[in-house]
Order: structure tokens, then C-alpha cells, then sequence
């Protein structure tokens, strides 16, 4: 998987490029460091994204940014968000997993003195 930094404004930029592709109003989007989510959405359209994602696989922002955004459709993890995620970006749970691995990772970083 293909990994790059990039800067907040190209990652608000995936994020309204996603939001186009899935016919989902977005109100805002803010980067910031967040401790035990990779993202959150409101029901108004507002999302905040963890800044660590920033330095992530493409496909990995890519899963985090869908994800949120669906639930702006779907409140829940259920048949139809899955669906969904299967629909744009395939394998979803490998990424998934993957994510899960990287997160414990952070967590270790976190408690580290």
C-alpha cells in the first residue's frame, strides 16, 4: 500500500472529493490530535479526523474518511453500512484490521514515558 505524508489541506481535500463520490453533505472538516478515535462525524456534517492519519496509507485515510462519511447515511455498523463499504472499497476489513494494529500501536506510544 502505498504510504505518503501529506498536509492537512490535501487531507480535507480527500475528504470533500470522498464526500462527492458518496452524496454527502459536509459542513466542515477539521485535523487535530485525538487520543482514542480516528474520527468522529456529527449528524450535522461536521467531521474531526486525528492528525496521525495524516502519515497513514492512502488506504487506510481512505477507510477512515469513508467510513465517517457513510455514517452520515447509516448511524450504525450494520448490513447496509457494510454493504456499503464493501461497494467503494472492496476488502474494507483488512483495512480494518489493519487499522486496529496500528491504533495498538499508537496506544503503546501513548503510555510510554
Amino acid at each position: 500500500m502505498k504510504t505518503t505524508t501529506i498536509d492537512k489541506a490535501q487531507f480535507k481535500e480527500r475528504v470533500h472529493r470522498w464526500a462527492g463520490k458518496l452524496d454527502t453533505r459536509v459542513t466542515s472538516v477539521s485535523v487535530r490530535p485525538m487520543r482514542t478515535k480516528w474520527a468522529s462525524c456529527s449528524t450535522s456534517g461536521r467531521l474531526t479526523f486525528d492528525a496521525s492519519l495524516l502519515g497513514l496509507q492512502d488506504a487506510l485515510q481512505d477507510y477512515v474518511i469513508v467510513h465517517e462519511l457513510l455514517h452520515c447515511h447509516v448511524p450504525n455498523h450494520g448490513k447496509l453500512w457494510r454493504s456499503l463499504m464493501r461497494a467503494h472499497l472492496g476488502d474494507f476489513e483488512s483495512f480494518e484490521n489493519e487499522l486496529e494494529k496500528t491504533a495498538h500501536r499508537k496506544a503503546l506510544q501513548l503510555t510510554r514515558p
